[in-house]
């Protein structure tokens, strides 16, 4: 038998599946990892196994190990892995570790033991002391050689050249499970003479069989020194447990009760109930207002495919909204469910996924990475807020969630459920154009109302003499809200102090000398950061150019707009919520409970507080900036901003008061911001679509950018116009038949970060097998090592 294997490290101009005999003494299944020899040197590699044949086998080479005893991917994830190397310009590899949890992931270490058959005589002092002490300790870590004898990693290779060592590789799981001390009875526990409190421990694993230590402790109220006497006199016997370490706690109290639904609500159901029922891999829309309660339309499908014993798989767009998503499904399935996202530490990660792999959990909960949850059996899919950018990877493999969530259910006969109140234009275009169910649901649940939205004119604000970053009408929203002892929520969708420094007397700007862009002030530690590289400089008062003492913080970002809120509501207890708040683990979830609880009166932040949040006692939401996203190149910009907004202002009157909303703008002409005031996003889809079509943007093409990178300038330049010149040649030539829009090469918007140039080339075509196999061929040229390339398929902003 052959196995067709993808090898870990293989750049994407050698990646293939390569064939090796599988020995008779090894079970190889599909989805295993193994270890094979590679190349002339038969350098150790590690690889995945995706195909198993029965084919000629001639000078091929046998897998030296196999890594694992039963598969880490499914069948299904092992197809996964061949589309997105198929279609996003990734490797098998890049794929394979997407999905796998990094404690699982092997790393191969190089060993070193001395060659007891060289001439010793021959070696250095610095080579001999390496190899008398590998003759003592026998083979030894490469990194326990280095550390203890401080020796160089080239010296080594150097003596491996020289045949004075021997190297061996071998591969160790990264993370190991975590285990509990347990205990269990001897079967010759009764010839012992035992004291009272040992007869205690005894009696109790009569009838529970086995115990954990901790247990024992619990129920007995013994020592620990008591235990240990007894596994010592052979009276008990000792084994490792495995654990699962998990990133939330359970409510044991689960509610069960049925869910009640409005007409409305009712509909929908009923209609992703039938297209669930289908079994054939249908993709449905529930496009719903905010606050419509499409929250429990989820639920109640969610016990329906949970009870037929299949995996389901619900995403939220931001870490920010997983914790109230947890607290709403552990309160009805408890320990059925499993929750993927960043923040988790790797061996909760790795627990998690176990957990769904082993059948402990049917429901996994979470950011991105949750679409690769290892379900044998998958139902359902649910993404909520699907019209977010964070479902799409900005690095490698560059996949966007949607994308393989269909995939997944066209495979396995799932649904497809994406939710939103202001869905992508390219999905409500499908939607409408029938290759989507759709299900609509137009009011709030229950007696909540949408809120009373207001637009403020920012520029009458300043004539008017107010300098502040809170206008009037705000001001005076907040206080009355206040003084009714409700909530409010302000989005200024920019952290930090000031978004930039200036010079009013040369004009000078602090800019980041790592990347094209300004540093943004921030006043927590008194620092300029950039925030695309890290890095940061102290703060000075003299213009390092001129050097006047009339430097200008200038801009507005969330550390000012809090300064300012304390300022004006001295008794307000303010919480701010951005990316610098939030960097220890749990912060989210900590910070939200608190505010749910009341400890706060105003949360202010970015986009993470605009989406997907319910707290009943939300009575006023305020928009600063809110045209910010209007202005730049982006082809999204008009359908993030009213997106953001209609999100934002749909977080008040969520409960039994009614709602408001002040929506703050330079701009107040906007058809943008006064659709969202409205909450009008079939006007602004109906808008929207014509621009797309006037300038042929997606849905009515698909877009491939080409990014390439590199520390010099003109390397970088050069690059991106080679691959140029190419696809020019080929679609004049053999790829006649493939029609494009190519948009430049030129410099990226940002076109340096962290000390490389950026030229991108955007491309406007139809992504299919043809135009990639063209691009594929483009892109495959030798390039010199400071040099990269990437394609990026329908990104969601082009920088």
């Amino acid at each position: 038998m052959v196995a067709k294997i993808a090898l870990q490290g293989a750049t994407f101009a050698f990646d293939k599946l390569y064939s090796y005999t599988i020995p008779a003494e090894f079970d190889v299944n599909v989805g295993c990892r193994v270890l094979v020899p590679f190349g002339r040197g038969n350098t150790k590699k590690q690889g995945m196994v995706f195909e198993i044949c029965d084919e000629p086998c001639d000078n091929l080479k046998p897998i030296i190990k196999v890594l694992d005893k039963e598969p880490v991917l499914t069948n299904e994830c092992v197809e996964m892995c061949k589309y997105m190397q198929e279609n996003i310009f990734c490797t098998y590899y890049d794929a394979v570790n997407a999905m796998l949890p990094i404690g699982i992931t092997h790393k191969l270490i190089d060993f070193y033991s001395a060659n007891e058959q060289f001439a010793s005589s021959l070696l250095s002092d610095e080579e001999l002391l390496v190899y008398e002490f590998l003759q003592k300790k026998g083979e030894t870590a490469q990194k326990d050689i280095i550390d203890k004898l401080g020796v160089s990693e080239e010296l080594l290779d150097r003596m491996l050249k020289s045949e004075a060592l021997i190297k061996n590789s071998d591969s160790y799981q990264k993370m190991g499970d975590a285990t509990q001390k347990w205990v269990r009875l001897h079967e010759n526990y009764d010839a012992v003479k035992l004291t009272q409190r040992q007869k205690e421990i005894v009696d109790l694993l009569k009838d529970i069989e086995t115990a954990s230590v901790k247990e024992i402790r619990y129920f007995t109220g013994v020592s620990l020194s008591v235990i240990e006497t007894l596994i010592k006199k052979e009276v008990l016997i000792t084994f490792e447990k495995q654990v699962f370490r998990k990133p939330y706690k359970v409510d044991n109290t689960v509610n069960t009760s049925e869910i009640t639904l409005t007409d409305e609500q009712n509909d929908a159901f009923c209609g992703l109930l039938e297209d669930y029922n289908a079994k054939d891999g249908k993709v449905a829309l529930l496009y719903g207002v905010t606050g419509s309660g499409k929250t429990q339309v989820f639920l109640k499908l969610v016990d329906k495919v949970a009870g037929d014993g299949k995996g389901v798989i619900v995403m939220v767009p931001e870490i920010a909204l997983t914790p109230q998503m947890i607290n709403i499904f552990t309160s009805r399935y408890g320990n059925k469910i499993a929750v993927f996202h960043s923040a988790m530490s790797q061996g909760q990660r790795m627990d998690e996924w176990k957990r769904i792999k082993n059948g402990d959990a049917l429901i996994a909960i979470g950011t991105r990475s949750a679409i690769f949850a290892p379900f044998k059996d998958l139902g359902l899919i649910i993404i909520d807020e699907e019209q977010e950018h964070t479902y799409k990877s900005e690095k490698t493999p560059r996949f966007h969630t949607r994308s393989l969530a269909k995939f997944r259910t066209a495979l396995g006969g799932g649904l497809l459920c994406l939710a939103s109140a202001t869905p992508s234009i390219e999905t409500f275009t499908n939607a409408k154009a029938g290759k989507y169910s759709l299900y609509t649901i137009k009011n709030r649940y229950g007696n909540a109302v949408l809120p009373d939205v207001h637009i403020v004119d920012m520029k009458k604000e300043i004539l008017n003499g107010n300098s502040s970053c809170f206008s009037n009408a705000l001001f005076e929203e907040l206080e009355l809200t206040l003084k009714n002892k409700k909530q409010a929520i302000i989005l200024l969708n920019r952290r930090g102090h000031n978004t930039y420094i200036s010079c009013p007397d040369c004009g000078y700007v602090a800019t980041c000398p790592n990347c094209s862009l300004s540093m943004t002030y921030h006043s927590a530690n008194k620092r300029l950061l950039c925030h695309y590289c890290g890095h940061s400089v102290a703060v000075t008062n003299k213009c390092p150019e001129c050097g006047k003492e009339h430097l200008k913080f200038l801009g507005l970002g969330t550390q000012k707009a809090v300064e300012e809120l304390n300022a004006l509501f001295p008794d307000a207890r303010v919480l701010r919520l951005d990316a610098d708040s939030t960097l220890s683990r749990d912060s989210h979830a900590n910070y939200l409970n608190s505010f749910a609880n009341g400890e706060y009166d105003i949360l202010l932040g970015t986009q993470m507080v605009a989406k997907g949040l319910d707290f009943p006692n939300v009575t006023l939401v305020g928009v600063l900036g809110a045209d910010g996203g209007l202005q730049g190149e982006d082809f999204r910009g008009d359908e993030k901003t009213f997106s953001l907004l209609t999100q934002v202002v749909g977080r008040a009157g969520r409960g039994e008061n009614s709602g408001k909303a002040i929506i703050q703008t330079t701009n107040p002409e906007s058809s943008v911001i006064e659709l969202a005031k409205n909450q009008d996003y079939d006007s602004f889809y109906n808008d929207e679509i014509l621009s797309r079509k006037l300038f042929i943007y997606p849905p009515y093409c698909d877009m491939a950018v080409i990014c390439v990178q590199s520390i010099f300038k003109e390397q970088a330049q050069n690059t991106i116009n080679g691959i140029f010149g190419k696809i020019r040649e080929m679609i004049n030539n053999e790829y006649s038949d493939i029609k494009l829009i190519i948009l430049g090469p030129a410099p990226s918007t940002i076109a340096k970060i962290n000390n490389r140039y950026r030229y991108r080339m955007i491309i406007k075509c139809k992504n299919n097998k043809r135009f990639r196999e063209m691009l594929k061929s483009a892109i495959d040229i030798n390039l010199k090592n400071d040099i990269s390339v990437s394609v990026d398929i329908n990104p969601e902003t082009v920088l």
